[in-house]
């Protein structure tokens, strides 16, 4: 499997954004993979002025939200990680059950992920019983133009909060299939709009193709989506395409649950 790739934050003025959306995206910079982070790090994936982030940084380790590791590097703090423990410890039942219930249903890996402003974010994860293992994780955030579940969210999103997005993040290659221009996402998520779900074809990592419907939240906005994820030397493309009804009926199911 090919390794895995953290999406670019990049496209925010450093000014943007009140001191409460700093902090905000300062705890998320980190708690993403690969910590604990420099504050350079920190501070280009937040957006955030190096001289606003460490006087913030400081703050946060003070009320134990970070934690300093005495070399420059910061990580989560233990009121963070309790934080993420109760929040996962609160999810509302039924969550695993659908999941569980497609993973049978497909016979392949499931992944279910909220989206997190530029990007989505897998909160769960079931391995199919392939002896093949994907590079996702939990915890892992992935860019929103080349994933399946990516796609299903932009394709529900309005159209000038879609430009918006693209502005901010611009369109990166992630492997020759990766549509890289707006004319070429625009009417991807035309298709993805008429047939209900949306189809990574190796267009975020080699070797791997995802079937992703939304999930949608209150309002009926998209709060997240749905995936099955199958290896293209194992699974067609019609076959995967063959698993969107009980797709999109896990995608109801969950719609009340998120």
């Amino acid at each position: 499997m090919s390794t895995e790739r953290e999406p670019r934050t990049g496209g925010r003025t450093s000014a943007a954004g009140s001191a409460l959306e700093k902090s905000m995206r300062i705890l998320e910079a980190v708690a993403a993979p690969g910590g604990p982070h420099r504050l350079t790090e920190v501070a280009a994936a937040a957006a955030v002025p190096k001289s606003s982030t460490h006087r913030i940084l400081a703050a946060l380790a003070e009320q134990g939200y970070v934690r300093a590791d005495g070399e420059g590097r910061y990580g989560p703090g233990p009121r963070l990680r309790a934080l993420s423990a109760a929040v996962a410890g609160a999810e509302p039942a039924g969550v695993d059950e659908i999941l569980h219930e497609l993973r049978r249903a497909t016979g392949q890996t499931v992944h279910l992920a909220l989206h997190t402003g530029e990007t989505i974010t897998y909160i769960r994860k079931l391995e199919s019983d392939q002896p093949f293992r994907t590079a996702s994780r939990t915890g892992m955030r992935m860019p929103l133009h080349s994933t399946a579940i990516g796609k299903a969210v932009l394709a529900q999103l309005p159209p000038g909060e879609v430009q918006e997005l693209i502005a901010a993040t611009g369109l990166p290659r992630r492997t020759p299939g990766t549509l890289t221009t707006p004319q070429a996402l625009a009417a991807e998520l035309e298709a993805v709009r008429a047939r209900g779900f949306a189809l990574d074809d190796e267009e975020n990592e080699p070797t791997i193709r995802c079937l992703g419907a939304a999930v949608p939240g209150p309002g009926g906005r998209p709060a997240g989506g749905v995936s099955v994820t199958t290896v293209t030397f194992l699974v067609s493309r019609e076959e995967i395409e063959s698993y969107a009804p009980a797709l999109l009926e896990a995608a109801r199911a969950l719609s009340p649950l998120l």
